[in-house]
């Protein structure tokens, strides 16, 4: 099919961090209510920029099919009278589904028969359904602030000045609480048309470029990339670009000209982050680099062309120095002391008003640290992660980050190294928050990894020891990334720790409030157990197979993700299905075991004297298998069994009359299942 839809929604410029969610939610909407609306089409294709949002549907059906669809009535013994008239209940179904009499039948399902009918609907023409459909789906879509104008009920992020709808070259007209749709859209802002009509696709998409809008925002970022290259290059350094960043100028800007601007040499030697902050956080601009030190230049980017680009870069140099003047201050005023005088005013800083200060928490920090280090055998390090314990938190009270709030942890670093503290002390301050979000370098130093886990844990046992927990999408203290970044951190190291401990000392921490120890322990492990399952689904890791490694207690987290990997890659093992459901009727019938304890001289039979001779091998091959952590070894020995099992089943009756005949064989599935639970409970693994 060549037909298409072309719709475009006309804004006030949008906050270049909805641009992307927006689109997703319109083209979700729109492939929602089409599939609903039994309206074909072959794909959707999404364009943004801080005017506009297009959407263009490719291969779009001219009419909905037609619609053929069998429903359910009420059972005949209701559906009739004595007279076999249609009762009530019957014609109230019929008419609900606009049926007449010669349309429905009884048709038997399971014991009793029902009262069916065909509706049947001719699919309309497109364009009358679309006329529904797209305002619905701007209705529809949702925002974290939206706003509403001109009296008008509709919410969106920003006012919506226009809207474009053509259909096949052709103008679909609707009324969205008063904007008519059209063939009228406007250029940029500044350098293209205020107004002008387009008449087909390509009439849309050529008139856009002739009025400098870069439509495709995939283009104009790789635009924006080369330019600023370019710009770099000029200068003789490398442009540090920041993915995020880079997002989000490239949704500032519908036709991009990036351009430099100059500082003094002065701000250069303050420490990178102190000027890459301000530059990057507040500026949106790109810092320059040479041989790994900051230049005194960035790279910004105009939404316009190079027209008066002097005045440009000088407006913005200002603005920028204004910014670095305030940095240099703060720097020169925090570094007149020492980082550990600090410490004192965090005494003043509350934390949470049930869970002390700030300053308390580094107290409980220095406790915590100690312990996870002792648990890894790492005791040396301990006078390092005390002290940077102890330092973790001043920086927060200090000038420069009360202002740029994007440097705590980089500022506490700085400082320490300014104060005359250890590398490792330094580090550690700068490591205990990572990672600070999805994707984030994880700390490398072992006084910082210790201080990290103590930080973000003791948060999670703190606000659940007081009954505060995320719900549904609530989550104000991010206790669920601070929770991901712990089994980041665990798993990515491969650190031998128990959890469960590990909750227990931070729990001790908390001496002062009231609180039952076990019950909150439990739920805090069942919250690190949901975190597990989310993090290995992300992995690709199959949710049967997570199941089955999350059948045990939750110990250590790193040995659990080996495990789970292990196990993802072992199912594509041949003569799956014959393994799984051999161990399946194990795994049944040992349930019904009261002992695991098997008695020798009761095993009568040959297969089932075989099948005891071969696990107690295998036995001791799986547990040595498992202490060296090789546990595809492992599952291949314990599948070694299938055989043995496969003639037991098929040579003898479990479930024997003799009483002890039948607890004995019982016993030895037990024994065969509680080996299996020492690798995963392989019955949760699901086949076809």
């Amino acid at each position: 099919m060549n037909n298409y839809l072309l719709f475009e929604v006309g804004v006030e410029e949008l906050p270049s961090r909805f641009v992307s969610s927006t689109l997703e939610q319109i083209k979700s909407n729109l492939t929602k209510q089409f599939n609903e609306d039994r309206i074909e089409f072959d794909n959707i294709e999404t364009y943004g920029t801080p005017r506009r949002l297009t959407f263009i549907v490719k291969g779009i059906s001219e009419r909905q099919s037609n619609l053929e669809e069998e429903v359910k009535g009420p059972a005949k013994k209701i559906a009739l009278d004595e007279n076999g008239n249609f009762t009530k209940p019957v014609l109230g179904f019929m008419r609900s589904k606009g049926l007449k009499e010669e349309d429905v039948y009884f048709k038997q399902v399971g014991k009793d028969e029902y009262v069916f009918g065909i509706i049947r609907q001719e699919g309309k023409k497109t364009c009358e359904v679309l006329k529904t459909i797209l305002p619905e789906a701007v209705k529809n879509t949702t925002f974290p602030k939206s706003m509403r104008w001109g009296g008008k009920n509709i919410r969106f992020a920003r006012p919506i000045r226009w809207i474009v709808t053509l259909l096949n070259d052709n103008i679909l007209e609707f009324d969205l609480e008063g904007i008519i749709s059209s063939n009228v859209t406007k250029g940029h802002r500044f350098l293209g048309q205020s107004e002008f009509e387009v008449n087909s696709l390509e009439d849309y998409l050529a008139k856009l470029e002739e009025n400098y809008v870069i439509l495709d925002q995939d283009t104009r970022k790789e635009l924006i990339k080369k330019q600023c290259i370019e710009v770099a290059n000029s200068l003789g350094g490398e442009v540090e670009f920041d993915e995020d960043l880079l997002e989000e100028v490239t949704h500032l800007v519908e036709y991009p000209t990036a351009f430099y601007g100059e500082f003094d040499e002065t701000y250069a030697n303050l420490p990178k982050e102190v000027v890459t902050t301000p530059m990057k956080e507040h500026q949106r601009y790109f810092p320059v680099l040479k041989d790994g030190k900051l230049l005194p230049n960035f790279i910004a980017v105009r939404n316009g062309n190079d027209y008066c680009i002097d005045k440009v870069k000088s407006g913005n140099e200002k603005v920028l120095v204004a910014r670095l003047e305030d940095a240099l201050f703060f720097y020169k005023e925090d570094t007149k002391r020492n980082l550990e005088s600090y410490i004192e005013k965090l005494k003043t800083v509350v934390f949470q008003a049930k869970l002390g200060t700030v300053y308390d928490k580094t107290v409980r920090m220095e406790n915590l640290s100690t312990n996870i280090l002792e648990a890894l055998n790492l005791s040396s390090e301990k006078e390092d992660a005390i002290r940077a314990a102890k330092l973790s938190k001043a920086d927060l009270v200090t000038g420069m980050v009360f202002e740029f709030t994007e440097l705590q942890g980089i500022m506490g670093r700085e400082y320490a190294k300014v104060s005359g503290e250890n590398e490792a002390v330094g580090e550690a301050i700068f490591e205990h928050y990572l990672p600070r979000f999805a994707g984030d370098i994880l700390p490398q130093t072992n006084p910082g990894i210790a201080l990290s886990i103590a930080d973000k844990l003791d948060s999670i046992a703190g606000f659940f020891a007081i009954g505060i927990q995320p719900t549904g999408s609530q989550d104000p203290y991010a206790l669920r990334r601070q929770a991901l970044g712990i089994l980041s951190i665990l798993m990515d190291k491969k650190l031998d720790v128990n959890i469960h401990q590990l909750v227990g000392y931070t729990l001790d921490n908390y001496s002062n409030l009231e609180f039952n120890k076990e019950e909150i322990t439990t739920q805090i492990i069942e919250f690190f157990r949901e975190r597990i399952k989310n993090l290995f689904r992300e992995l690709g890791i199959r949710y049967d197979v997570i199941d089955a490694v999350l059948s045990s207690d939750i110990n250590d987290i790193s040995d659990m993700h080996t495990r789970a990997v292990e196990l993802n890659n072992w199912l594509q093992t041949d003569g799956l299905v014959e393994m799984l459901t051999a161990f399946n009727r194990v795994s049944t019938l040992a349930q019904k075991a009261t002992s695991s304890v098997v008695k020798e001289e009761l095993l009568k039979e040959d297969a089932e004297v075989k099948l005891y001779n071969e696990f107690k091998i295998v036995k001791s091959t799986v547990e040595n298998l498992l202490n060296d952590k090789k546990y595809s070894e492992a599952l291949d020995a314990f599948a070694s069994l299938r055989p043995v099992i496969d003639n037991m089943f098929d040579s003898v009756m479990v479930m024997d009359k003799d009483e002890a005949i039948k607890e004995n064989r019982l016993a030895l599935l037990r024994q065969i299942y509680d080996t299996m639970l020492m690798i995963c409970d392989l019955s949760k693994i699901v086949y076809k």
